[in-house]
């Protein structure tokens, strides 16, 4: 399955698309520009599991795309990421058969808390790292400082503790999230949102 991302701006486009693999890394993203391209998109990677609309495009006008997209794919989720502010299009891009709007200034965090309503889950493989539902807040520090690159003995002077109990506290860690080593403990801690907590 993929998902499309349709916005004509380079740079808010690829925040986007970034966001998504974090999510899910194993979909295949589609960007394109314009409207336009929608169909042969289909015709090549088949009716995506997603869609994130700009409302402004330059072959759009008002909430039109909204209507195109929802014509093109009747049961595709589709998500409108727009600068324009709710109160002016929400409700008409709602009538038009977005299923969510969110406004761009919203934020990566709150971006990304939409996006994952509407991706289906992906198969659980028990084997995969675990989300716990509470970390200590030693926990939190180790993940904040592992995401930042620092090696165990940095990590020691930081928390002023001697390396041998960063080693106990990391073990306790990883095997908490079901994860063997830093690297995957830090991927999970960015995509599960704990480095916002």
């Amino acid at each position: 399955m993929s998902i499309f991302v349709i916005d004509d701006h380079p740079l808010m486009r690829e925040a986007v698309v970034m966001l998504l693999r974090r999510l899910r890394t194993s979909t295949q993203v589609v960007e394109l520009e314009r409207l336009a391209s929608v169909s042969k998109a289909i015709a090549e990677h088949g009716d995506p599991e997603l869609v994130c609309l700009d409302l402004k495009l330059p072959d759009t006008n008002g909430v039109s795309g909204v209507r195109e997209v929802r014509q093109m794919l009747p049961d595709t989720s589709l998500i409108v990421l727009s600068a324009s502010p709710a109160s002016d299009y929400e409700d008409l891009a709602r009538e038009a058969g977005a299923d969510a709007y969110v406004e761009k200034s919203a934020g990566a965090a709150q971006i990304a808390k939409v996006l994952r309503e509407f991706l289906t889950e992906e198969v659980e493989d028990e084997n995969a790292p675990t989300v716990p539902d509470k970390l200590s807040k030693r926990q939190k520090q180790l993940l904040v400082m592992l995401d930042r690159g620092l090696s165990n003995r940095d990590i020691a002077e930081q928390l002023q503790i001697s390396e041998h109990t960063v080693k106990v506290h990391l073990w306790r860690l990883f095997r908490r999230l079901n994860v063997k080593s830093r690297s995957q403990a830090s991927h999970l801690a960015r995509t599960a949102g704990l480095l916002d907590l």
